[in-house]
């Protein structure tokens, strides 16, 4: 069984390109899981095939993978150096400006705080949301999850930094129950030929319905 040719989103002898949807594992984690990771499922077809970076479980959008280990070391080697990451999320609140950037430095793992960027510009406001696009270029663990509650404009349903009650009362509205959180553009330097490439992932079905009752409100 292949994965369906709407979220295949580029592939060349180097790398991979999918669409990841909300609630699949890239990687599989420690211990047991009942659902297949989205990388052992894709290996069935594409042996060989390496993650380049991973996105949160519910979080959607753009994953690339490299389909040799050369390249998946050419891009380590790299430090990711030219990659911007861009992603489209509702968050709780009005937001004050129209644009702005977020410099709340972040824990990492065996690093104490580090320095984290958020670029953010605001797409739509509604009653009580925003609907916010994000850029990041550092990868900083929950970056954008982090950065907005840092600002008190949590991500409407996230469990962790956001608002229990706020998200209580959306997911009653709505009847969404995870975070809108979807890596929308993903932009870097070929590993191979250097040049800029671009890939997007067009936004869910059930998010596209939420904008729209949210835009009627």
């Amino acid at each position: 069984m292949s994965l369906s040719s709407f979220r295949l989103l580029f592939k060349d002898d180097s790398l991979l390109a999918v669409n990841k949807l909300s609630g699949e594992l890239v990687v599989a984690g420690a211990g047991t899981s009942e659902k297949l990771s989205l990388l052992d499922f894709l290996r069935k077809e594409y042996p060989g095939l390496k993650p380049l970076h991973r996105l949160d479980f519910e979080t959607s959008g753009v994953v690339v993978f490299a389909r040799t280990k050369q390249v998946a070391e050419a891009v380590v080697t790299s430090k990711f150096n030219g990659w911007k990451k861009t992603y489209l999320t509702l968050v709780s609140g009005r937001m004050p400006r129209q644009e702005g950037v977020i410099r709340t430095p972040l824990p990492a793992r065996g690093k104490g705080v580090i320095p984290a960027l958020t670029t953010y510009r605001v797409l739509g406001v509604f009653a009580n949301s925003c609907l916010v696009e994000a850029d990041i270029e550092t990868g900083r663990h929950h970056q954008i999850r982090r950065h907005f509650a840092s600002i008190g404009h949590p991500l409407l349903l996230d469990e962790e930094y956001g608002n229990k009650g706020i998200n209580r009362v959306f997911t009653r509205e709505f009847h969404l129950r995870r975070f809108f959180l979807h890596a929308a553009k993903l932009s870097f330097p070929h590993p191979v030929t250097g040049k800029t490439l671009t890939i997007e992932a067009p936004l869910p079905r059930v998010f596209e319905g939420v904008l729209k009752q949210l835009r009627k409100l």
